[in-house]
């Protein structure tokens, strides 16, 4: 006999200040059945896009850094890449060079968070993501190489970038390229078949194919959806084009091809981080640019695929030392707007790992 049941409305979250915790989902529950979400954001009240347009467009870079703060030099680079095509900067080879190799790590140190928490939502307590920290901390040292900080990675600048890497840097990534290989086939052997993740993940939190287009998802969760495209290869940007390296596309569009996604992902960035490192030039770091820049009256729109998709900056100039407008385009906000397709018949343990599977970062969401 079937029992009935009032729906009834759920509030899950916040509850601690860190990524997945200064987030709410207002949840319309059937018993635990999922029948409708709706996702609330603002808890961290950080008002950068104003606050940029009061400040030089050399001052700006530091905000990016605080946006996904797991990726921070990814977000220089999105951001100086936007005001170089407004002013019309010629960027040195070696520091287009030096871009890439940062940037490409970064995708790895954000894939191994995304995989190894997505893993801990799931219940496989800690031993994945200790796994993974194992090689984060190996990449959080060459960051602090070149730029002498763990976390806000504040490098990229207009032009190219803050300095050049310590003759110590090349050696320890080189070691690092050699060894991630064998460190993603232990993970392979430790996650991909197992049970409990499969039982767990595959046919669960579908976002099929046009659904994805339609809500302007995109990195691994649109690629996870069939949809091949990354705009290293759709609108390729500074010299991505001079590297060969294949777009990892999944089937279903479940939490599983979203996981897996980001696995092969990780091997094509080591792919690009061989050919970078061995074509990387001597020469100059930065273009000689003016201390204070004014743009010429436009507007422009410049975008990367950053690890979680793309992310893009809108800057219009007035000829001042400050943008005008200052608007960020964060896939993690964007990607947010599938959620409620993805769960709705979905039970709460089930929102939970498709919530996990989307990987987001707060410091790029809040409004």
């Amino acid at each position: 006999m079937a029992i009935r049941t009032e729906p009834f409305i759920l509030n899950m979250g916040p509850q601690h200040p860190s990524t997945h915790g200064v987030f709410r989902m207002r949840v319309t529950l059937d018993g635990e059945v999922v029948v409708d979400v709706e996702p609330v954001i603002g808890y961290l009240h950080r008002g950068i896009e104003k606050l940029a347009e009061g400040r030089t467009y050399t001052q700006n870079i530091p905000f990016t850094d605080r946006l996904d703060y797991l990726v921070s030099m990814t977000n220089n680079f999105a951001y100086v890449l936007a005001v170089e095509k407004l002013v019309g900067i010629e960027v040195p080879e070696r520091a287009e060079y030096l871009r890439i190799i940062m940037t490409e790590t970064m995708r790895i140190a954000s894939h191994l968070m995304a995989i190894g928490f997505f893993l801990n939502d799931l219940g496989a307590m800690m031993t994945p993501v200790l796994y993974m920290w194992r090689e984060r901390e190996k990449l959080l040292d060459l960051f602090e190489m070149v730029c002498g900080q763990r976390l806000t990675y504040n490098y990229m600048r207009i032009g190219g970038v803050s300095h050049d890497i310590p003759e110590e840097f090349l050696p320890a990534l080189k070691r690092f390229v050699a060894e991630m290989p064998g460190f993603i086939d232990e993970y392979d052997q430790l996650l991909s078949q197992n049970e409990v993740l499969l039982a767990r993940t595959k046919g669960v939190g579908i976002l099929p194919k046009d659904t994805a287009i339609n809500t302007a998802a995109s990195g691994p969760v649109l690629r996870a959806s069939g949809v091949k495209w990354d705009i290293r290869r759709a609108d390729t940007y500074s010299i991505y084009d001079r590297f060969d390296f294949e777009i990892p596309v999944g089937t279903v569009g479940d939490c599983y091809d979203r996981y897996w996604v980001r696995m092969q992902e990780m091997r094509q960035s080591v792919h690009i981080l061989e050919q970078a490192i061995a074509q990387l030039p001597e020469g100059e770091i930065c273009a000689k640019v003016p201390q204070l820049l004014r743009p010429p009256v436009g507007e422009v729109y410049g975008h990367i695929e950053g690890p979680k998709g793309e992310l893009g900056f809108y800057l219009v100039s007035d000829n001042s030392i400050a943008p005008y407008r200052f608007h960020m385009r964060p896939p993690a906000l964007m990607n947010l707007t599938a959620l409620k397709d993805m769960v709705v018949g979905w039970k709460v343990a089930d929102l939970i790992i498709i919530f996990g599977s989307i990987d987001v970062c707060l410091g790029e969401v809040d409004r």
